[in-house]
Parts: structure tokens; sequence; C-alpha cells
């Protein structure tokens, strides 16, 4: 069973809407109460190599960018630390500390205990006037994307210059807030890689995606072909994917590419062909 798997599970319990974005919305006066959660395991989610103050920094960027993929303003965090040594701590409090404040949000707390693997769950609250969810695109909106993609991959690959492009992600908070502002449709970081964060849009609209893969930014100094191969499925760039009426775009301010066009078919297309459902993705032998 995959992780997306188990979350449809969930459906009968909680509700569809409850399982349907990466953050949990909460109305609270004239606006929304964004709220996030990641879980964050040594050997699965931090590359060899890593400092303590670089895996504080990425445990607080992934919960940001959920965050900022709801076209929310980050406010708050909680760190919760299992550690393997207590004296690495201070290094990760470090580095969340350091991510916090440069999106202009605060570490306010958290805790910690003793864990045989290193283990941190990040939390995060945001607010919004207006969330941007994974819902809402419609037929005829293009389909975008911020920066380039297949970078984190291309480090996992051995092109070493990329390697901060995997162990300091850059939540795209500025480019959340604008795009939300702006109209945005739908949108979802890609922290999972391109194709499966298109098939978790796809589960929650009642149309496709069509993408054209000449379109896609990619990393540079990688052979084309390796390059689409990392954009397509790689995931860890943590770049927003969005859609956007025609008229809405370009986003003055919002380094973006129109890759695709939102189609009344339901299926994710690449260059015309069905596009697999591939990525980082848990897993759990049945």
């Amino acid at each position: 069973m995959d992780e997306r798997a188990l979350i449809r599970s969930l459906v009968p319990v909680l509700g569809a809407a409850a399982t349907a974005d990466d953050c949990a919305t909460i109305q609270h006066g004239g606006e929304w109460l964004v709220l996030s959660t990641d879980m964050l395991h040594e050997t699965t989610d931090f590359p060899a190599g890593m400092t303590d103050r670089e895996i504080g920094w990425m445990a607080a960027a992934v919960t940001i960018s959920d965050i900022a993929a709801m076209g929310a303003r980050p406010v708050a965090l909680l760190l919760a630390t299992g550690l393997d040594r207590p004296e690495r701590l201070a290094g990760i409090t470090a580095g969340a500390l350091e991510c916090c404040r440069f999106y202009g949000c605060d570490l306010a707390g958290g805790d910690t205990d003793a864990h045989t693997e290193l283990t941190i769950v990040s939390t995060g609250l945001g607010t919004a006037v207006r969330p941007v969810r994974r819902s809402g695109a419609r037929p005829g909106d293009l389909i975008c994307v911020t920066g380039y993609l297949g970078g984190a991959q291309a480090a996992l690959s051995g092109y070493d210059r990329f390697w901060e492009r995997l162990i300091a992600p850059r939540p795209r908070v500025a480019a959340g807030l604008a795009l939300n502002e702006a109209g945005a449709t739908a949108m979802m970081d890609i922290s999972d890689g391109l194709a499966l964060t298109l098939h978790d849009m796809l589960a929650v609209n009642g149309c496709g995606f069509a993408v054209e893969t000449a379109r896609l930014p990619l990393p540079e100094g990688v052979p084309e072909g390796e390059g689409r191969e990392f954009a397509l499925y790689g995931g860890g760039d943590f770049e927003l994917l969005f859609t956007v009426p025609p008229e809405h775009f370009p986003v003055t301010g919002v380094d973006a590419t129109a890759i695709g066009l939102v189609v009344d078919e339901q299926d994710v297309t690449a260059d015309g062909a069905p596009l697999p459902a591939r990525g980082y993705m848990h897993l759990w032998k049945e």
C-alpha cells in the first residue's frame, strides 16, 4: 500500500474535505487559519552529509512550503524532535529558527524525546483571506510552475552543483501570496514530483491536465532527456504547481512557466500520452 491509498482509506472516517489538501483550514473571524504538519526521518528524508543545522532548516521549510502552496502567510511553527543523541538539538533548533526568521515566521515551541532514529515533526500555522486549494482548476486554465524542476533529483543523481537545492529548500511564500492575489484557481507544492502532484490535483478536480514536456523548465547543465525525467518524476523541488486563467498570466514578480492546459477529459497527459503517477511516495509491504 502507498501513502495516498492509505489516506484515501480515511475518507469514510474524516470526510473528503479533511484529506483534500496538504493543509487543514479553519475559518476564524474574517480570515482562514491554515495548518500543516510533516514528519521527517533521518534515513528516508535527510540525505547523508547534512549538518544538524541544515536538517533543522529543511524540517521547517517543508511545512512552510505547504502553507505557501495555499497562498497563505506563515505565522508560527512548532517543532517536535525525537533525538537519537541529545547534543543534536541545538543545531537542529538553530537551523529551524533561521528558516522561520527568513520567512517572517515564529518558532513558537515544540517538544523533545528520545528516539532510536532522528525523527522531526514540524507543525505550522498560517493565515489567508482566501486559501488556494488543490481543487478549483477549470478547463481553459493554464497549468504553470514556478522556478525550474528536477534540481533536487539531479543532486541525488550525482550532479553536485544542485546539492543546496536538495538540502535547503526555499518555500515560495512570496510567489504563493502573489498568485493568490492574482486569482490562481488551484495550487500545490511539488515536493513529491510533478507527475505525482498532477495526479493529486486530478483526484480532487472534475477536469484533466495536459502538459507539454518541451515547455518544462529544466535544470541547467543536465542532459535534456535526463533533465526531463528528473523534472517529471523527481521529488524535493518545493516549487509551486498552479492553475490560472490565461488573462491573469504572467503574474508580476513571479518567475513561472506555463507548461500546459487544464482540459475537460479527466486524465493527466504529457505530449498527448498518459503520464504515469510516479514520484516520491512512502510504501508499505502488504
